[in-house]
């Protein structure tokens, strides 16, 4: 159990240059699709975060051979793969395990995968992956928490999904990459982690049309053998939470490999509150706050609407704003779990449904404060940032799976922010500021 806290002295302006690493959410999924590849696959700009680790434990549970070359750079060779079930102690502990579903069954005809863990935020069901799994002609079975799916060769079909969900896109088209024949997949989601996905296969020899549309076209082939060496998309999230990060403070952050296209609804929204931007070149972003913050209503959606994973920072920005604005959760259940410690610290929110209402507040007030989900640690870091005196963050567990050196980056801007590491009963400060 991570006992580590990090401790925040608010008000420092931060300003400076910040080089966004590449994406989780896409790194874990292309991880799991290279368990498809018959030759070894290099993937350079891979995060160094918990959820990877557990990631390349699940790998090499499976037989494959996993190392990495350098900090960001990852080897995996699948060719000794065997194995087609996941362990329930790594799957239970991040739900991103559940994607070697798709390539397992694909490749070797069967797999048995626990029902995932991972962040408390809803249900999130499987339903829509075991559904695109059955249509292919997989037969699915629940037995004793476990999912287990077998399939002598899966078969093209036509896949609808009733929700856009970007998990059961991914392990779909992950699967039909080697079934007989073609698999449509409609209503598909359209973020830009299908997209990295649907090129890393094709890298590999994959068959794929559509992907970042609504309907996606996957022609199986007989095998997957092109050796591939394949960069990871940058974070869009760590990059939206650094750009909050500027904006609070009313900094001044350059962010370099900056996914800015798949920004647009955030920086529009941001933009609309006050907050400048100068795209300098392609992958470099540079974010100013304004003077002021001026409230401004949001509603997450899937993409290329407001993404949910940035709607807790989103709140913690709008705490600080100028009037009221009504912040709207649509994609998952019980995403508002962070309200409780943002009130501690002053921020006047209120739930109703699945809203809340944002009464913006001139200061927070720095407090002990405990992380629920990852994107909620980062909202309760960038509060602590702004709030009058010390703030305390506790369950760095969350923030430590999906953000890298998160608080190293943020002291190279100017926060005054350490790590107090907790080690049995020992405690350390791990200064960060100059």
């Amino acid at each position: 159990m991570n006992l580590d806290r990090l401790k925040i002295n608010g008000g420092a302006v931060l300003k400076g240059n910040v080089t966004i690493n590449g994406a989780k959410n896409s790194a874990l999924v292309l991880m799991a699709a290279s368990i498809l590849g018959s030759e070894e696959i290099i993937l350079d700009n891979i995060p160094r975060l918990a959820d990877v680790e557990i990631m390349v434990d699940v790998l090499r549970s499976l037989g494959a051979r996993v190392h990495f070359v350098t900090d960001h750079q990852l080897l995996i060779d699948p060719r000794h793969i065997a194995n087609s079930v996941a362990p329930y102690e790594l799957v239970t502990k991040m739900r991103a395990s559940f994607f070697v579903l798709g390539p397992l069954v694909g490749k070797l005809g069967h797999a048995k995968v626990s029902l995932p863990g991972g962040c408390a935020i809803g249900s999130r069901p499987v339903d829509l992956h075991l559904k695109g799994l059955e249509a292919m002609g997989a037969e699915i079975t629940l037995e004793h928490g476990d999912v287990i799916a077998e399939a002598a060769h899966l078969r093209g079909a036509d896949v609808y999904l009733n929700f856009p969900s970007v998990g059961a896109t991914e392990n779909i088209m992950m699967a039909a990459t080697l079934a007989d024949g073609v698999t449509t997949i409609r209503n598909a989601a359209q973020e830009p982690e299908i997209i990295d996905l649907a090129n890393f296969l094709i890298s590999i020899g994959a068959r794929i049309k559509g992907a970042g549309n609504d309907t996606i076209v996957i022609e199986g082939v007989q095998k997957l053998d092109t050796p591939s060496r394949y960069s990871v998309m940058p974070d869009r999230i760590e990059a939206g939470t650094f750009m909050i990060a500027a904006a609070m403070t009313r900094g001044d952050i350059t962010l370099e490999k900056c996914p800015i296209e798949s920004l647009r609804a955030l920086i529009s929204k941001m933009t609309e509150a006050g907050v400048h931007f100068d795209a300098l070149d392609q992958e470099t972003l540079r974010v100013r706050g304004g003077s002021r913050i001026l409230a401004r209503d949001a509603r997450t959606m899937p993409h290329p609407g407001f993404p949910t994973d940035i709607q807790a920072q989103y709140a913690a920005m709008m705490s600080m704003a100028e009037g009221t604005s009504l912040l709207t959760e649509t994609v998952f259940e019980n995403r508002f779990m962070y309200v409780d410690e943002l009130q501690r610290m002053g921020a006047q929110i209120r739930i109703e449904g699945n809203t809340a209402i944002i009464k913006g507040q001139p200061m927070l007030s720095g407090a002990p404060v405990i992380a629920t989900d990852l994107r909620a640690a980062a909202a309760l870091v960038l509060a602590g940032l702004v709030a009058d005196g010390e703030t305390l963050v506790a369950n760095l567990c969350y923030l430590d799976r999906g953000y890298e050196a998160f608080e190293h980056k943020l002291a190279a801007l100017g926060a005054r922010i350490c790590r107090i590491a907790v080690k049995a009963e020992k405690k350390e400060e791990v200064l960060l500021t100059m």
